[in-house]
């Protein structure tokens, strides 16, 4: 016993560095085996709204998955999209939006590739995925992102009658996510100034759009709306040609007839005129001198500025696609629909923005710097005027001002009134008087009046400073 305990313990105690040797050498080597990071695309993995989607994810270094958990999930690990596990898909505990709609692409499981397949994708289906691996205890995972596009129908360009001399053209369109940037262009592709333009979200959360224009005849006749997704940089685009009958015209003969007859009674009129007025003509002529002298005075007392005020502008209520300088003290169309709050203060169609200052007593005046702008308008409108869809932009919807449009001058009258002025205003001197109820609008290079809305024009109700603009900006001076 002695032997055989002395020959076995000097057995064992030989074998046992060797079995340690064994042991340490096995658990190192499945330590080291188990170790990988799981990768996936830094950028995001773009989707079109009803055709499928690929999540690519795999295992560095390149080794099988075969016989690991793979995991994707979006939020919470227990509430998973899709879960292969001992060798099969499992589908206990899956997400019901993703119920039988996941697969989990096997052909390249021996290599590492874990991708996950989504068909019909859906607008719920955006966001962030978690690819996550485990083998035995050890696991990594990465996360990355899906996002959704979709293409919406092609536009629907439209002729709704005439406006303000020419024709009004809008274009739709509906399907698309995200918001689709909008695009009027000419046949040599350059773009054309929008006059309205209106977003709004279907019961399936997709955008529909709007947007119009006036085409005169001096201006280009043919035109193309186009719809741009940025995601998928895809665009859609239907074109027209508006012929010289669709707009309004006056019949070449019928005027010569009428010129001639006005001409003919005019000359009858002003012989018979002349004859009997001889003799009153000097002192009619210091009567009328006199007589206008007296108006000027009169008008250039009543417009005379009692304060001049210092406007800024309320950003609450510009257009998204204003931009507003830091100061508040000019705008300019930016021409990108930016990312602000649709607040019941904002106009949401026409590109205009209100003053932070209201008036309801007094004389009141500030200057408006138009510069060289292209498209504009400046006046004053009535506190509760309306900021979402259509606007009358006239003294019925609250609003009175002059524009420049089209290389014509006019005041916002209900028709328009041309205002045949010599030159351009640079700088144009908006006055208010609340006790007249009216506004005056000066040229502040030579001080001569614009145009003037009569007495009482203008209710006794809180007044603010309005601008539209389209192109270049406008600038409120000190």
């Amino acid at each position: 016993m002695k032997i055989f305990s002395f020959c076995h313990s000097s057995r064992a105690s030989s074998l046992l560095p060797g079995f340690i040797v064994f042991f340490f050498t096995c658990y190192v080597h499945k330590t080291e085996s188990a170790k990988f990071t799981v990768i996936g695309p830094r950028d995001p993995v773009t989707a079109v709204l009803g055709q499928e989607a690929v999540l690519p994810c795999h295992l560095s270094p390149r080794m099988s998955a075969a016989n690991m958990e793979v995991r994707w999930f979006r939020s919470e690990f227990a509430s998973f999209v899709h879960l292969y596990r001992g060798g099969k898909d499992q589908y206990d505990g899956q997400m019901p939006e993703y119920w039988r709609r996941t697969e989990l692409l096997k052909d390249g499981l021996t290599d590492g590739n874990v991708p996950l397949r989504i068909p019909n994708i859906r607008l719920s289906d955006e966001g962030q995925y978690h690819c996550f691996v485990q083998e035995d205890t050890f696991y990594e995972e990465t996360v990355l992102e899906l996002r959704v596009a979709g293409l919406g129908s092609a536009p629907l360009i439209s002729v709704e009658g005439h406006r303000d001399g020419g024709i009004w053209v809008v274009c739709r369109s509906a399907g698309w996510y995200p918001e689709p940037e909008v695009l009027w262009k000419d046949l040599n592709g350059r773009h054309l100034p929008s006059l309205s333009e209106t977003k709004l979200r279907g019961d399936n959360d997709l955008f529909e759009t709007e947007t119009a224009i006036i085409i005169t005849e001096q201006s280009n006749q043919n035109l193309s709306c186009c719809f741009r997704n940025t995601i998928l940089n895809q665009e859609k685009e239907s074109a027209m040609y508006i012929a010289d009958p669709f707009f309004p015209r006056v019949n070449s003969w019928m005027v010569a007839l009428n010129v001639i007859l006005v001409v003919l009674f005019g000359f009858i009129g002003l012989t018979v005129y002349l004859f009997k007025m001889k003799g009153k003509y000097q002192k009619e002529k210091y009567t009328v001198y006199k007589d206008k002298r007296d108006n000027e005075i009169r008008w250039r007392r009543s417009v005379a500025p009692i304060e001049e005020v210092n406007v800024t502008l309320d950003p609450d209520t510009a257009h998204p696609k204003l931009v507003l300088s830091e100061d508040r003290k000019s705008v300019k169309w930016g021409g990108m629909w930016q990312d602000q709050s649709n607040n019941p203060e904002r106009f949401d169609t026409m590109f205009c923005v209100l003053g932070c200052e209201g008036f309801t007593s007094g004389r009141h005046c500030w200057e408006v710097e138009v510069g060289d702008a292209t498209f504009w308008a400046v006046g004053v409108a009535r506190e509760p005027v309306r900021r979402k869809g259509w606007i009358s932009r006239s003294p019925e919807g609250g609003i009175w001002a002059v524009e420049w449009w089209w290389g014509q001058f006019r005041a916002l009258t209900n028709p328009v009134t041309l205002l045949p002025l010599s030159r351009v205003p640079k700088r144009i001197r908006v006055c208010l008087d609340c006790e007249l109820g009216q506004v005056t609008f000066i040229d502040s290079g030579d001080d001569t009046q614009i145009f003037t809305f009569p007495p009482g024009s203008i209710p006794g109700k809180r007044i603010r400073p309005w601008l539209w603009v389209l192109g270049p900006q406008l600038r409120l001076c000190p």
